[in-house]
């Protein structure tokens, strides 16, 4: 990790940066968080990454090992489906106020195609690149995209928890499966519904597109707990 120098908002960037750490998988499922050396890898005193380590716990990333301090939490499939109910809703709304407020001409028909296809070409790209990174970035993008053009001040707010959350069940899915190739192609119809001001199918899409990629996501994510679980059983089996 690089070392951390600035004192505003030290105590997000810490989590930030640990987050990030967890997202790539350099702090795996499991492993134990050492708060003096993490304080240490970052150039910080132990007090922000002590509030950090709180919100990563708030937000079921890491969690207690007893007396012992805290792990990068396993993936928990029942939190992430709840994740994903409520942003089913959050991303259905936000498609179809952005579609009302082109059509009503609240919003500038132009400055969301041009705003939308360019994050649907850089997602485009981050999947020919295979940058589970930049996927998971563009992704997010491109549903914040929607929630500024939704008019609702809060709405961005509202989602941010829930993205959290599920950043690191994409990257998790993403690094043991190749992510689903409708994606995009679904992330463009709805682009499109918004475009062309029709409230009735952007929603009808974006709560479709969620609710599939949560079904994917989930029996991926059981398959590779699976997978895990069986691998760490033989092991022990070869040990004993």
């Amino acid at each position: 990790m690089k070392p951390l120098t600035q004192t505003v908002g030290l105590t997000e960037r810490v989590y930030s940066a640990i987050l990030d750490e967890i997202l790539d998988g350099r702090l795996p499922t499991g492993a134990h968080l050492i708060q003096e050396q993490l304080a240490a890898d970052l150039g910080v005193s132990r007090q922000p990454v002590q509030q950090a380590m709180a919100l990563l716990k708030a937000d079921g990333l890491v969690e207690e090992i007893g007396t012992r301090g805290l792990k990068v939490a396993a993936l928990d499939l029942g939190r992430m489906n709840n994740h994903y109910d409520i942003r089913a809703v959050l991303d259905a709304y936000a498609a179809r106020s952005s579609a009302q407020r082109v059509r009503d001409h609240q919003t500038s028909r132009h400055v969301v195609q041009d705003k939308l296809n360019r994050i649907l070409t850089a997602g485009r790209d981050a999947v020919r690149a295979a940058s589970f990174s930049d996927q998971i970035r563009q992704d997010e993008a491109f549903h914040t995209c929607l929630y500024a053009f939704s008019g609702n001040a809060v709405l961005a707010e509202s989602a941010e928890p829930h993205w959290r959350f599920l950043r690191r069940v994409m990257a998790d899915v993403l690094r043991h499966a190749e992510p689903p190739p409708e994606i995009w192609d679904q992330h463009t119809q709805i682009a499109e519904a918004v475009i062309a001001g029709d409230p009735d199918r952007a929603h009808s899409l974006a709560q479709s597109h969620i609710d599939t990629a949560a079904r994917k996501l989930s029996r991926a994510a059981a398959e590779h707990a699976e997978h895990t679980n069986a691998e760490h059983t033989n092991a022990v089996g070869v040990q004993s």
